[in-house]
């Protein structure tokens, strides 16, 4: 049973529909989700980017794409390059993966270099995943440090594509940040327990495909407990 009843799980939500197989009509119909239940944001492939604008237009939700994802392993001209283009196209949030080829070879400038060109050239909020499941703790530390330094907003556990993410790394998260950016859980996250764990760790913006799925199960514990 959910442990905090006064907490909106709503406006935490990034909407996301991150399969390989979304059509236009899948596209569509997440935005329109979005739109009811008050999600902060949809998150969606840079080629849905457009239309993902047209369909929220009207909305106070905000749309939002992945850049280098799911590896963070393209050239940075080309994550530049998505990173401008999906700016261009409407995209107000970039959530961009970083290089853990890099990170894991201590080549930290370069992630530094990467991230704030991104930041510098687009002026939108940057979201640094970090796949923190893929990360022994002292890389999981220098990876937000460097992150923070260049100007990133958000610091996001994970792409959901090599793990979720953990209570135990949003509070390594919120040790490191010490509100300096958010902070953004994503993986694995299908029940309301969860998400309010994660929340009461420190998430400040949880990434799942499964929202509207949270918000009803919560409704119907909320009418279970009355």
């Amino acid at each position: 049973m959910s442990t905090s009843p006064d907490i909106d799980l709503a406006p935490y939500i990034d909407h996301s529909l991150l399969v390989p197989t979304a059509t236009p009509e899948h596209l569509d119909h997440w935005c329109a989700e979005t739109q009811r239940y008050g999600f902060a944001s949809v998150c969606v492939y840079p080629v849905h980017v457009q239309r993902a604008v047209e369909n929220l237009h009207e909305s106070s939700a905000v749309v939002s794409t992945v850049i280098g994802f799911p590896t963070g392993a393209d050239t940075s001209a080309s994550k530049l390059f998505a990173a401008q283009e999906a700016t261009d196209n409407g995209a107000t949030e970039l959530d961009v993966v970083i290089n853990l080829g890099w990170v894991k070879s201590g080549q930290l400038e370069r992630v530094h270099t990467e991230l704030a060109q991104i930041v510098e050239a687009t002026g939108q909020c940057v979201k640094a995943i970090l796949e923190m499941t893929l990360l022994n703790p002292a890389e999981k530390r220098s990876a937000a440090d460097v992150c923070m330094d260049a100007g990133v907003q958000f610091l996001k556990t994970s792409t959901g594509w090599n793990g979720g993410a953990t209570v135990e790394d949003i509070r390594l998260l919120k040790e490191l940040t010490r509100g300096r950016v958010g902070i953004k859980a994503s993986g694995g996250i299908r029940t309301p327990d969860q998400a309010l764990l994660l929340i009461e760790a420190g998430a400040t913006r949880l990434g799942t495909s499964r929202g509207p799925d949270i918000l009803q199960q919560r409704s119907a514990e909320s009418q279970i407990a009355n």
